[in-house]
């Protein structure tokens, strides 16, 4: 799965530890989410949408998915 999360991040010039700490993560599972090595659990898939204000849909994407 891809996601825009470190672009998401870098728009409001927020660290990795930043926002590990508003999900309540590790730093490295942030890293890892970023690098697309982890794919999150539904709970914080939806906590990483209330953090950036954004529907699930516009952080992750499924690039195997028909458009």
């Amino acid at each position: 799965m891809e996601n825009a999360i470190k672009d998401l991040r870098a728009e409001r010039g927020w660290t990795q530890a930043d926002l590990a700490a508003a999900l309540g993560v590790s730093r490295q599972t942030v890293n890892s989410l970023e690098k697309g090595r982890y794919d999150p659990s539904l709970p914080l898939a939806f906590a990483i949408s209330r953090v950036f204000a954004r529907p699930i849909e516009q952080i992750f994407t499924d690039p195997g998915a028909a458009g």
